[in-house]
């Protein structure tokens, strides 16, 4: 990719000079190519004669010069120039631009792929919410956010598993068990009392209601005990299922469905406890097992076995990172958990580390709470059932793309507010229908095309030399490198973002450049631009999971 290339050869220009004495040898910085954003400065800029500068005292125009006339011509470069306070300028060659509309058509739907990965094994754990209830609008962005990265990092040429780990044990699975029970129970008249902590949503009266449906009264003639290990084991099942489903309306789909309670059958668990003893990650106090985090420098250990013998799930998680990484070998993993695992991180890497695993290769992302608008108003409640919003409802409401669309569009660490009008605008203020549109009109454009049996593969790209043909081009070049970027930062926001830049960059196109004209040669030319459009905007919808409309 170019903006590495172009990192690479500053870098290596810095040396030289350092070598020959042109520049002090100091602690070199962070060499980093930027996207100016005003057009005039270039297509590429790099602060580096202002960090070099800094430690060297050098007037950073006079660094900047010096780097420049070291760096060699390549041909996708027209000009290097030096601008104040300190900046080393790119301009793309017109004609190496108008090349890469038939490298993008040779290409097609592979077109920003890249090899970064080299086919690393990389594991993204994301949802893995409790099967306790439905899925509502904050898992619905855990879920985006992970099916995005893992197209994202398949492109970057990384093998990538999808996994949903399912908690299918533990006192929050006991407590949903006894309050199903309790609601089959009621619904037959039978005197029963929710337990402490129990789940009170009308979803487990229709799951109470659905078991019903198909089992009829026999739990009801089992001991209590057994009868609510029965019921839950058919509540996990049904939510488990409902989840999947709900998923699929997103479009996400997971490679591997992972319980908790295998962990145990397995004996992972067994094995990371002797593991940690071993390593003296372990003490005994308060008849509780802890692990010495302190040691690993937490400010506090951490209970991994409570007083009445039962796992936290902290010991399960271990575990299972165990199984990650020394059983299933994934070079990297990622975990995408909520805002109320924040603090679970630090512990968590410190445990990795425990393990024997470098603690970099596990990355966490937090994702920030989503607040539902309708306009300016708060909707913090269902119309259907008076509870949560479900992600179901949502999806219902608005469509499968515009969720993606719009849980994409902020930053995972920030909060964001998604206006459920907005999203449901047929207009070009709706983000989503903006990008789709311009897919569209693509489409339209083409289809008129093949009605007037016009053929364009033979077009003449050197004939595309207008400014509007030339910035869309730098625009759609831009796709590899923003795979990189997300790949690289696990910042997926940035490709709505980018469809939004090229769907607008394109309609200003479309507003000053006929496409179909007289004059067939440039037509031919027009048209090979435009296939080339289409194919780098499918592809950055289909990054993530939104459809490529031909007609709208």
């Amino acid at each position: 990719m170019l903006k590495r290339r172009l990192a690479e050869l500053l870098e290596k220009a810095v040396v030289i000079a350092q070598e020959r004495g042109i520049i002090a040898f100091i602690a070199f910085p962070e060499v980093s190519v930027e996207y100016p954003q005003n057009p005039e400065h270039g297509d590429y800029a790099s602060s580096l004669p202002l960090k070099l500068s800094r430690a060297t005292g050098d007037a950073p125009l006079l660094l900047g010069e010096k780097i420049a006339e070291l760096i060699p011509p390549i041909p996708e470069i027209d000009e290097v120039r030096i601008a104040s306070p300190g900046f080393i300028n790119f301009t793309l060659r017109s004609d190496w631009l108008t090349s890469q509309v038939d490298v993008i058509l040779a290409a097609g739907d592979k077109y920003g792929s890249i090899d970064l990965g080299g086919g690393s094994p990389v594991q993204i754990e994301f949802v893995s919410v409790n099967p306790t209830g439905p899925l509502h609008v904050g898992h619905g962005r855990g879920a985006v956010l992970g099916s995005t990265l893992a197209n994202v990092l398949t492109s970057a040429g990384y093998t990538v598993s999808r996994e949903y780990y399912i908690n299918d044990i533990g006192s929050q699975i006991e407590v949903f068990n006894r309050s199903l029970y309790v609601r089959y129970q009621q619904i037959f008249g039978v005197k029963a009392e929710m337990p402490a902590g129990g789940y009170f949503g009308n979803y487990v009266v229709e799951l109470a209601k659905e078991i019903i449906s198909e089992d009829g009264s026999r739990l009801l003639t089992l001991p209590e005990e057994e009868a609510i290990s029965k019921i839950g084991e058919i509540g996990l099942n049904k939510i488990t299922e409902k989840i999947r489903q709900d998923l699929g309306l997103l479009g996400v789909v997971f490679d591997v469905w992972f319980s908790e309670r295998s962990l145990y059958q397995g004996g992972q668990y067994d094995k990371v406890m002797a593991l940690l003893r071993e390593g003296g990650f372990v003490t005994e106090k308060e008849n509780a097992i802890w692990f010495v985090s302190s040691a690993l420098g937490e400010d506090k250990d951490n209970v991994l076995v409570r007083s009445d013998g039962s796992p936290t799930y902290f010991a399960s998680d271990i575990a299972y990172h165990y199984n990650k990484f020394l059983e299933r070998h994934f070079d990297t993993v990622i975990d995408i958990w909520g805002a109320d695992h924040q603090g679970h991180v630090p512990r968590m890497k410190a445990a990795v580390g425990a393990l024997g695993v470098d603690s970099k290769r596990l990355k966490v992302i937090i994702c920030q709470l989503v607040t539902l608008r309708r306009g300016g108003e708060i909707v913090r409640v269902s119309k259907r059932s008076g509870d949560i919003i479900t992600l179901r409802e949502l999806i219902e409401e608005v469509g499968r793309d515009a969720c993606c669309f719009f849980l994409l569009s902020r930053s995972a660490d920030s909060q964001m507010d998604f206006d459920l009008e907005l999203a449901k605008k047929q207009s070009v203020d709706n983000p989503v229908y903006y990008v789709q549109y311009a897919h569209a009109r693509i489409a339209s454009i083409l289809r008129l095309a093949e009605e007037r049996q016009i053929d364009c593969s033979q077009g003449d790209v050197s004939l595309l030399t207008t400014e509007p043909e030339l910035t869309l081009i730098r625009k759609m070049v831009l796709l590899p490198e923003i795979v990189d970027t997300v790949a690289t930062t696990l910042e997926p926001h940035h490709l709505p973002y980018y469809a939004q830049d090229l769907a607008s960059v394109f309609h200003s196109f479309y507003k000053q450049c006929r496409v179909v004209s007289r004059n067939i040669a440039l037509t031919q030319a027009r048209l090979k631009l435009v296939k080339a459009a289409q194919i780098v905007l499918a592809k950055t919808l289909n990054l993530m999971g939104i459809t490529a409309p031909e007609k709208m």
